[in-house]
């Protein structure tokens, strides 16, 4: 069965000058003029035909056309044809930010997005679709954190096409719940482990000359792009400062795999960091190492050089590079004390597996301990969000108030027995 409709005449339309021509008897010219002419007010009544198989679904698909136009969306073939990674490509070029992190969207959506939902037509997409979705991404083992940033993405787009007047309503528009696996908490050193584990590097023959390294990552809760991209022009011996400015990250932006210098994500990322005493003597161990070894800085960097940690081959340490020798160290100590555990007759007190982001953790974990002003821990950390500084600064008051109670109750049991 066939039904054809009109659309309202109130309706403010895009017109189609050839439909316009054929319904005045004139030409595209004529038909264009008077078009224009009218501007907004233009209307159009152009011809929908629907078919089914019987009159109630008919009448159905005509209630439902008739919403559409009274709600004012639109219902081009074309807009029909929109799939999730058109609207997304769409939405990614309304967006304004760095090509690091535009990077990192597209990458994102390649791996995950677009061979699946990322096909769908926008018309098509349920909220159904989008939670089924998300548990897929839940049963693959992807943790929650990497859903809600796929859903930073996902959620903008299809609220675009609400703004279009596409669909009606944002699927998308959903609690993630318990999707994905939850964050790791993250552990930091603690004293002891971070002193064995200087120690040791210290006294090692393969890798002491990590340890100026080492000393300022602790001593400065940089992040590894921050500490590769230091040069000498950014640490200020004589104020005993060090400058935050610029990042190095190593990525594809249209030009292949290489490093870019780029600012930081935000404002908060640009700071000065006062320098303790041990963070002083490392930089200047590590200038009489990089002329010792070799090691100085023999590459330019988007107008950039001298850079202060680098490889044999003179150019900044790969962060991928910084968390390998990391891994080495920690084997390397794990190897020599199961030895010594067991010639002592005792079980061994292996380190953990670190990465540079644990030592940034770690030094961030030690001004905690000391009581430093959450404040003051954000300029250090350089986060834009205090939250961020305060899950670490609460994880550690909160033990600080357990071993007081504990102490608080130790101490009378203790002296009852004593009696």
């Amino acid at each position: 069965m066939r039904r054809t409709m009109e659309r309202k005449a109130d309706q403010v339309l895009t017109v189609d000058i050839e439909s316009l021509a054929a319904m005045l008897s004139c030409g595209k010219a004529g038909a264009r003029k008077i078009a224009e002419q009218a501007g907004a007010r233009v209307t159009v009544g152009r011809r929908i035909t629907i078919y089914d198989m019987d009159l109630a679904s008919l009448r159905e698909q005509e209630r439902k056309i008739t919403k559409d136009l009274d709600d004012k969306l639109v219902t081009d073939t074309a807009v029909k044809k929109l799939t999730l990674n058109d609207l997304f490509e769409r939405y990614m070029a309304t967006k304004k930010v760095k090509d690091t992190t535009r990077t990192n969207y597209h990458t994102m959506w390649d791996n995950r997005v677009r061979n699946e939902i990322g096909n769908m037509k926008v018309t098509q997409i349920k909220t159904s679709h989008i939670l089924l979705f998300y548990s897929k991404l839940s049963e693959v083992g992807l943790a929650h954190n990497t859903i809600k940033y796929l859903h930073t993405m996902i959620k903008p787009s299809l609220e675009l096409a609400v703004t279009d007047d596409i669909i009606r309503k944002n699927p998308a528009n959903v609690s993630l719940g318990e999707y994905g696996e939850k964050p790791k908490e993250k552990e930091a050193l603690t004293p002891a482990q971070q002193e064995k584990l200087l120690k040791f590097v210290e006294e090692s023959n393969t890798y002491s000359h990590h340890l100026p390294m080492l000393q300022v990552m602790f001593g400065t809760c940089l992040r590894v792009s921050e500490l590769i991209s230091l040069t000498w022009a950014d640490v200020d011996m004589k104020a005993k400062e060090i400058r935050i400015t610029r990042q190095l990250v190593y990525k594809d932006l249209g030009d292949g795999y290489k490093f870019h210098d780029t600012s930081p994500k935000t404002d908060a990322g640009i700071r000065k960091i006062p320098m303790t005493r041990t963070v002083y003597r490392a930089f200047a161990r590590q200038k009489e190492l990089n002329l010792m070894l070799g090691n100085g800085s023999r590459v330019e960097i988007d107008g950039r050089n001298n850079f202060i940690f680098n490889s044999k081959h003179g150019r900044p340490m790969m962060p991928a590079g910084v968390n390998s020798f990391l891994k080495n160290i920690v084997n390397a100590y794990n190897k020599k004390e199961t030895l010594l555990a067991e010639k002592e007759h005792r079980e061994a007190d292996l380190m953990p597996y670190i990465s540079a982001h644990t030592l940034r953790h770690t030094g961030c974990t030690r001004l905690g301990e000391k009581h430093v002003d959450p404040k003051v821990m954000q300029y250090v950390m350089g986060h834009s969000n205090i939250s961020v500084t305060m899950d670490v600064y609460n994880h550690i008051l909160r033990w600080d108030v357990w071993k007081q109670r504990l102490q608080n109750w130790i101490q009378p049991w203790l002296w009852c027995k004593m009696v």
